[in-house]
């Protein structure tokens, strides 16, 4: 069947979006990878928030070149950066903790009271290494190991040659590394 045939696809060949639907399937991406990027948890939501309300303005304008999902987290990577300058022209006393946690936006599957504990620690931990990269650094490391994009779409959502993406990527692992050493020598306390 050609395109053209198909209702629920433009001529152009890519899908007609819903915006509920683009919002469901992607929030916690965004949600996710927000936090990753270093938006503090008070802010978070707002954050995403923004970031939906942008996507949903310009819906209209998405070719379908890259992914829906790359296209979102390009907009919330817009969305971070005026939120970040705008908070360093006004810093505020806002709380370190957002009511909003990570476990409601978790996959769905049952988890006991353990395995909440546990997850919740191991997103603490991962905030505080991912703290130890600059912005850069930190959403090439972000796309890669976390969202699992590949160099070619991280290179597109980041609009950078692919070999930049390599070399910041390559850093990126390093520092991280470093700083799970010191996090793991720090809490081991000198234990084998």
């Amino acid at each position: 069947m050609v395109a053209s045939q198909r209702p629920d696809l433009a001529p152009s060949g890519y899908a007609r979006l819903d915006f509920e639907k683009v919002y469901e399937e992607n929030l916690k991406f965004v949600w996710r990878a927000a936090r990753r990027l270093g938006v503090n948890p008070a802010d978070t939501d707002d954050v995403v928030q923004e970031a939906f309300f942008v996507a949903h303005r310009r819906l209209a304008e998405f070719e379908g070149r890259a992914s829906i999902k790359t296209w979102l987290f390009r907009i919330l990577m817009f969305v971070i950066r005026h939120h970040r300058r705008s908070h360093q022209r006004r810093p505020d006393q806002r709380a370190a903790e957002s009511n909003t946690d990570l476990e409601q936006l978790a996959d769905g599957r049952a988890r006991g009271p353990a395995e909440a504990a546990e997850r919740a620690d191991a997103v603490r931990i991962l905030d505080r290494l991912l703290e130890h990269l600059d912005s850069e650094k930190r959403e090439v490391f972000v796309l890669a190991e976390i969202e699992q994009l590949s160099s070619v779409e991280i290179a597109e959502v980041l609009d950078l040659n692919v070999n930049t993406v390599y070399s910041r990527l390559r850093v990126a692992r390093q520092e991280f590394q470093r700083a799970l050493t010191r996090f793991q020598e720090r809490e081991m306390g000198g234990r084998p």
